[in-house]
């Protein structure tokens, strides 16, 4: 018997329904996210169960629910509290794009990209496990690798979508499998670590992603506990930050796409050195991730 919680979330004036389609649309395969149209689907697990959530976008309001596999204790807030990282509207994209608009090289692209959000993932694990699978390789590899991750925990909601592991059953994985997987050894190690912390309590990801929600929070702690694990560099602990817990002001500048939007937007010759992208995102600060994201949505656009 299936469970479910629904819930309605209002939509910001400017929300552009088109960028969060096509964040949960990346995997055309629909394994364990499905589009269609104006409707999300997206296989989870909550408390270890099976949970299918679903958001019918609409232009003023987003109608949610989710679908439990089980009895779970999770209320109308939670339901809330999780569609909102999923819509983007957990990070004050508004603030940012008051405070930057006029300038000098960012403001055209943010003024002609107003409204442009950032979804987050489910759960800061799924972020973390994202962010390891992505180190180093394209999108469409990255993708590859996701979905055999989660064809290996073999988790499916009972409408037949297949669910991101949690810690839990990642954790249950072997390095055999995950290198059959096409894993490398050096992310197959991050990866069945970073599970196994979380596991013994030694990296709380849960705990911090609820304080997040009711306190400031503590990014630069957090921040350091995960540069602190072998194979978490800072592009993959500050990508983390950004999808698993809305940290607007991680500095992505090392990340290509980022810098090879900025080349353009500076009419410069030569390509972006890492020190260079670092130092010109530093004046946005506390908004340096949502920097980023204008860059990517810039360089995506078609020519």
């Amino acid at each position: 018997m299936t469970h479910q919680i629904n819930c309605e979330i209002t939509l910001p004036s400017n929300y552009r329904p088109a960028d969060v389609l096509k964040f949960h649309a990346r995997d055309v395969t629909g394994f364990s996210e499905i589009v269609r149209g104006t409707l999300i689907q997206k296989g989870i697990l909550l408390d270890g169960v099976p949970t299918l959530a679903t958001m019918q976008l609409a232009k003023k309001k987003a109608r949610c629910s989710l679908a439990f596999d089980a009895p779970v204790d999770i209320d109308t807030l939670a339901c809330k509290t999780l569609m909102r990282r999923l819509l983007g509207l957990v990070i004050d994209a508004d603030g940012f794009e008051h405070a930057m608009q006029s300038h000098l090289e960012l403001g055209p692209t943010i003024r002609e990209q107003t409204g442009l959000r950032l979804p987050m993932a489910a759960s800061a694990f799924e972020a973390l496990i994202w962010a390891i699978t992505g180190q180093q390789i394209n999108l469409g590899v990255a993708l590859q690798l996701r979905r055999r991750l989660i064809a290996l925990a073999a988790v499916q909601h009972s409408s037949g979508i297949a669910c991101h592991p949690d810690a839990q059953e990642v954790a249950k994985l072997t390095a055999d499998q995950l290198g059959e997987a096409k894993f490398s050894r050096a992310k197959t190690q991050t990866i069945l670590t970073v599970s196994r912390m979380v596991c013994a309590g030694e990296l709380p990801l849960d705990e911090w992603q609820r304080e997040s929600q009711t306190a400031a929070l503590d990014a630069p702690m957090i921040h350091a506990r995960l540069l602190a694990i072998r194979g978490i560099g800072p592009w993959t602990a500050n990508y983390t930050m950004l999808r698993g817990f809305g940290w607007a002001d991680g500095s992505l500048h090392g990340d290509v796409a980022v810098r090879n939007s900025l080349q353009q937007i500076l009419q410069q010759t030569d390509k972006v050195s890492i020190p260079q992208a670092e130092q010109w995102l530093l004046q946005f600060s506390p908004w340096r991730s949502l920097v980023a994201a204008h860059l990517w949505a810039r360089l995506a656009k078609p020519t």
